[in-house]
């Protein structure tokens, strides 16, 4: 990892605590009669999908989403005439007995947002394009032309602020990672700290007119430049002494479902642990109303978290939190250094009795040609504990026993022992040659075991935690291997109740994606707790689901690609087709293509630039008219739906990265 400076390490603290928990202390602002930050419960909202001009459908839709748990509401105003009907809106609602707060959505139209001010209670601005436009282009400033454009910026900016103060509106500045001006981008580059800026260059005019009822956002649909550019956002107000405004957190374009609900919990909950964050909106590729239960369920993990066992206090931070960098350690056989993060999966309560047991976790037997076969998720060690699979295994998969079962085992040069602490100094030299797994946690793992097998090239470790403050206790442990320059591979271990439902997804999430876009961990053990009488076959189920998040949290956080990733927006009234409908279709059709990255956007707003860094793009430009893209370019415009997805193939075709199906039985 790169070295960072006691001095550094002083600055790095960007929250109030790196080991208890404890909300960021934040001005309160005023959305209507809901208050928001740190005085307050942590707020809860989503955005509308149906066209704004169908005042009726708004209505309807807002009063599900209310019903589901939203506490403020943002509706799209793309126009004048959109903004206009946002008090038909509210004023059907004010007479069914509805205040939520409403929250006006603007991009690249200040007359819309200087007339939805004085209506709903918010407006949303995005500084990328309030009054800037995005051509792509690479422009040289100097200073002097550079202050020219912020004043122009100034101008097209402060009557807004005016009005806001006036009528009491709160706003958003809400900068999205790709949707940054080519000024900001000519100059900071495609970074969290151009995010950053972007956001205080306003802010500073705001305050200029002693307007403060503002809350911030650094959203992207990357879970580590978001969580970055948090970070950085609270420190710079602090070294700016601006003031601490509150924080709406969200990750653009999360997806649908399980990979929708992981990529969402590895940015937002990775921030919420630290104490950062004052009101969640979930961005889901599904109905608006589904979003509030999710962000319900992030939130509710943290208001009794104070009361945690404590964790050893730190002073400084010895990594920079503001750039991934991840953890340097030794290659110990497959784990480590510059692999992938492995992943390895508990059946030390599930008896494989049988070749298709293995099936759940990505191995399985094809008998016409006589040989296993392997699918993108499938598990690269299965630790069976105390219950050795009877049969001989699939090349790619490893087994781990208990240390005194691996001690009588027949064969046991082809399987890895796992050590108890107490185990490991009692075992002298019954050891692997090549690999060695060590379970404990923070207080076990102490200064002197670490010093004695720091030099050790066959050791891994395998952390884990009860603390309630889980995540933040396993990071303290990485800062402790940092400061001692200590290059042991770490696994994270976590276990859960198998019936959660979505918490088991959003915690196990947080708890290791938290460490993973830190540059922690160099694998994940994700183990189901039973309930007692459990059958054979609900156990293999769980296996598969623990299997699929365990490499949904890697892709996630970015640090292992194992499937296509979709970065397709929630929806909004802006959308020209149904978003659902067309990533299912999408997706059926290219989910086989590992690794790359398509942005499915209903719109221009959420176009090439609010992909960030997908490889293709499927975007929204006009009644059944699609334009497709190459990274941020172009390629074709004015497709027609019909042939939209056909041509999309073609264009992965042209570039050498289409793959046909594998016409063989894979796991689903």
């Amino acid at each position: 990892m790169t070295v960072i400076t006691p001095s550094e390490q002083k600055t790095n603290i960007y929250c109030p605590s790196l080991t208890a928990y404890e909300r960021r202390k934040t001005i309160s602002i005023h959305i209507g009669d809901l208050p928001m930050g740190s005085d307050y419960p942590i707020r809860v909202q989503s955005m509308t999908t149906v066209d704004t001009m169908d005042t009726q459908g708004s209505i309807d839709e807002v009063i599900r989403m209310v019903e589901s748990g939203c506490e403020y509401v943002r509706i799209t105003a793309p126009s004048v005439k959109e903004a206009q009907n946002l008090e038909n809106i509210r004023n059907g609602l004010r007479k069914m007995g509805i205040h939520v707060p409403l929250i006006a959505d603007i991009h690249f139209t200040p007359n819309a947002a200087e007339l939805a001010a004085r209506i709903v209670e918010k407006v949303r601005i995005n500084p990328g394009n309030y009054a800037d436009r995005k051509r792509f282009e690479v422009i040289d400033y100097t200073d002097a032309s550079y202050a020219a454009e912020l004043e122009r910026i100034r101008e097209k900016f402060i009557p807004l602020v005016k009005i806001c103060k006036e009528y009491g509106t709160a706003m958003r500045i809400g900068t999205n990672h790709g949707s940054l001006s080519d000024r900001i981008l000519s100059r900071y580059g495609d970074t969290p700290l151009g995010m950053v800026e972007s956001a205080l260059e306003f802010l500073r005019i705001c305050e200029e007119f002693n307007y403060f009822n503002i809350a911030l956002s650094m959203k992207s649909s990357n879970t580590q430049v978001m969580v970055e550019a948090y970070r950085l956002l609270v420190q710079r107000l602090d070294e700016e002494g601006l003031k601490p405004y509150p924080l709406h957190l969200g990750v653009t374009e999360a997806g649908e479902a399980e990979d929708g609900r992981i990529k969402s919990a590895v940015g937002i909950g990775t921030l919420l642990e630290d104490g950062l964050g004052d009101t969640v909106r979930v961005s889901l590729t599904e109905a608006p109303e589904k979003e509030a239960p999710v962000a319900r369920a992030l939130i509710e993990r943290y208001t009794s978290r104070a009361t945690h066992a404590p964790i050893e206090p730190i002073d400084h931070c010895p990594i920079n939190p503001f750039q991934y960098t991840r953890r340097d350690t030794r290659e110990v056989y497959n784990i480590g250094h510059l692999n992938v993060p492995r992943v390895m999966a508990d059946y030390s309560n599930i008896a494989v009795e049988q070749l298709e047991d293995l099936k759940s976790i990505g191995h399985f037997f094809l008998p016409v040609p006589d040989k296993w076969a392997m699918n993108d998720q499938g598990t690269d060690f299965i630790y069976t504990g105390k219950k050795p699979v009877p049969f001989m295994l699939p090349n790619g998969l490893r087994e781990i026993l208990d240390y005194p079962q691996w001690q009588v085992h027949a064969e046991k040069h082809t399987k890895f022992p796992l050590f108890e602490v107490s185990d490991w100094h009692e075992a002298e030299t019954d050891i692997s040659s090549e690999l060695n797994f060590i379970k404990g946690d923070i207080h076990t793992f102490d200064e002197p075991f670490l010093n004695a097998i720091s030099g050790q090239k066959n050791v891994v470790l395998v952390l884990h935690t009860h603390n309630a403050h889980a995540m933040p206790e396993m990071r303290r442990f990485f800062y402790k291997l940092t400061d001692l320059h200590i290059k042991v591979p770490v696994i994270v271990h976590r276990s859960y109740e198998t019936d959660l439902g979505d918490k088991l997804t959003l915690y196990s999430a947080t708890d290791i994606g938290g460490l993973l876009v830190d540059g922690f961990g160099d694998g994940t053990l994700l183990s189901p707790e039973f309930a007692e009488g459990t059958g054979h076959s609900e156990k293999l189920k769980a296996a598969a689901s623990y299997n699929s998040i365990a490499f949904g949290i890697l892709q996630a956080a970015r640090t292992r690609m194992s499937k296509t990733e979709y970065i397709s927006c929630p929806s909004c009234g802006r959308t020209l087709f149904d978003l659902q409908e067309t990533t299912a279709m999408i997706r059926k059709h290219t989910e086989h293509l590992k690794g790359v990255k398509i942005g499915i956007m209903g719109c221009i707003v959420n176009g090439p630039g609010e992909m960030a860094d997908a490889d293709y793009g499927y975007v929204g430009m006009g009644k059944d008219k699609i334009a497709l893209y190459r990274g941020q370019e172009v390629i074709k415009r004015s497709v027609h739906s019909s042939k939209a997805v056909e041509e999309l193939i073609e264009l992965i075709r042209e570039d050498g990265r289409w793959i046909e199906p594998e016409e063989r039985e894979i796991l689903v």
